[in-house]
């Protein structure tokens, strides 16, 4: 005998008007995120404006909402493959901009620095997680409450402490505060550890691993992605950084201490006219931020990743 399946009867009218909602919130949620997007990335696309137009006919035509005579002369001004007389004909500021210096000594602050943060920090965050000792916690709290401290009450202290070791204008001085370490990096890698698998720590104890051979051996390969991430921001942080390098390295005088944000803001500081150079600034500000964005367009995804799993909303 065959069984009758029940019929269903459902109201089309109600479906439509359902679907019809639907589909019209996420039209308006859309346009929404697409015009705040163009709002941001708006002024990214000004600055590509200006660094691809020659100062002289920017100014005659600063309206046009696209580069005034194509050129790409700003960043061969920037590169040092300009000379000075075809700047002042162009109506630029007559001063040479030693990116080079300039690039290399961010690549060396950001990168010894980063290396540092990311070495201690980790030591530390694994001690906090992992390890017991009398007022843990205690000692946590009081260190993570410095991240609620101004940022001037550490550069004074640092700053004192960097002119008595006579590191005033050097890369040594820009560097040592945050070589050591700092409370974000140890808070964001100690969220990790505390997932950490108790049981892979007992079994690398039972097979004789002291505390150094399990950080070593069983910590550190499963924290890579943590590492990874941790060490993308702090790159991040260090090539950004300005108020602390333009204290310690001269305020852009001493060339062999100055990163390019400094540089950047002491080649704005010099022109004489009323009037800044702004596609000399457009093209260093771009080339300087270049290495940034293309970190981010590639690693972008297992940093909010590795953010979300760290248990940092």
């Amino acid at each position: 005998m065959a069984t009758t399946l029940p019929t269903v009867y459902i109201r089309p009218t109600a479906t439509r008007s359902r679907a019809k909602k639907l589909s019209v919130g996420r039209v308006l949620a859309w346009s929404f995120l697409i015009l705040w997007s163009l709002l941001t990335l708006f002024p990214v696309y000004w600055m590509f404006r200006m660094a691809f137009s020659t100062q002289r006919e920017l100014l005659a035509d600063p309206t046009n909402l696209l580069p005034v005579h194509f050129t790409l002369d700003a960043f061969k001004r920037v590169l040092g493959l300009l000379p000075l007389s075809t700047v002042v004909d162009q109506g630029g500021f007559p001063k040479i901009l030693n990116f080079g210096l300039y690039l290399r000594n961010t690549f060396i602050v950001s990168i010894v620095g980063t290396a540092g943060n990311v070495a201690f920090s980790t030591l530390a965050a694994y001690a906090f997680a992992r390890l017991r000792f009398p007022f843990r916690n205690q000692l946590f709290y009081i260190y993570i409450a410095t991240l609620i401290m101004p940022t001037v009450l550490n550069m004074i202290p640092n700053f004192i402490l960097i002119y008595q070791l006579h590191w005033i204008g050097t890369l040594v001085g820009i560097i040592a505060p945050g070589f050591l370490g700092n409370a974000f990096s140890v808070f964001f890698m100690r969220q990790f550890f505390l997932g950490f698998n108790r049981e892979l720590e007992e079994a690398a104890r039972l097979d004789g691993a002291g505390i150094l051979g399990v950080f070593w051996h069983i910590a550190l390969p499963i924290s890579l992605p943590a590492l990874t991430t941790l060490g993308i921001l702090s790159f991040m942080g260090s090539w950004n950084d300005f108020q602390w390098p333009y204290f310690v390295g001269g305020q852009g005088r001493i060339e062999q201490a100055t990163t390019l944000t400094v540089a950047l803001a002491y080649f704005r500081s010099q022109q004489q006219s009323g009037i800044p150079d702004f596609t000399g600034m457009m093209a260093g500000a771009l080339l300087g931020v270049a290495p940034m964005l293309a970190l981010f367009a590639i690693l972008g995804r297992q940093i909010v990743n590795s953010i979300q799993f760290s248990g940092i909303k």
